[in-house]
């Protein structure tokens, strides 16, 4: 098994390198306008009523508070991989609170500041439990679902190539394209941040037949 000891770092990151604008934009307008993944249980959800919930919603609230002192007082923008990085550089967005690693690149060429990081994490494997894998070793020559603009493609690439293995990427440009194709049988393989697996497998009709695989890969 090769694991990478490297946790994946999620963190809320600030529009711009100095705060000063944003926070004069922000309090003008009365409102924190963040961005959030657009599924991602446990992290962010939107129930029928719209109202939003999870750990990454809680951290734009909780900006809103020491902001303006109001919780309430938050735009919650859902935005896919692709889309993140934009929306932050063009100021659609004054935060953006989702899983998005933390990386030496995305420090140096976003133009923006990772404040803080909320969560840490690291990628692995989702199969249903009918293929029998109990091993990420197993799957050679399997299909692999995972999101465009993410750590991930690089991650799964690298883990493949150093382990002499062949895979067919099918990519999609959210998280709930992604999960839908892999849950209804597009894809033999899921490969996202574990905590994603996770919340995924809770979507399926019958959750136990699915098994996350042993292997961090990230």
């Amino acid at each position: 098994m090769k694991t990478f000891g490297t946790a994946l770092a999620l963190a809320a990151a600030a529009a711009a390198v100095q705060a000063g604008p944003v926070l004069d934009a922000v309090k003008a307008r009365g409102e924190v306008v963040c961005g959030v993944n657009t599924a991602a249980p446990g992290f962010s959800a939107v129930d029928s009523q719209g109202n939003w919930s999870g750990l990454d919603v809680d951290t734009c609230r909780a900006v809103a508070a020491a902001v303006l002192g109001d919780a309430k007082k938050v735009k919650v923008v859902p935005l896919s991989s692709p889309q993140r990085f934009t929306a932050l550089q063009s100021g659609e967005i004054d935060m953006l609170s989702r899983n998005t690693t933390w990386t030496m690149t995305r420090d140096a060429s976003l133009g923006a500041v990772f404040a803080a990081i909320n969560y840490y994490d690291g990628q692995g494997f989702m199969v249903p439990k009918k293929l029998k894998v109990t091993s990420a070793r197993q799957l050679n020559g399997a299909t692999v679902c995972l999101q465009a603009g993410t750590s991930s493609v690089q991650a799964l690439a690298d883990y493949f190539a150093g382990n002499g293995m062949k895979y067919k990427p099918v990519m999609f440009d959210t998280t709930e394209a992604t999960q839908n194709a892999f849950l209804s049988g597009r894809c033999q393989v899921y490969t996202t941040d574990m905590s994603d697996l996770a919340g995924a497998r809770t979507r399926a009709r019958n959750p136990q037949d699915f098994v996350i695989l042993p292997e961090t890969i990230s």
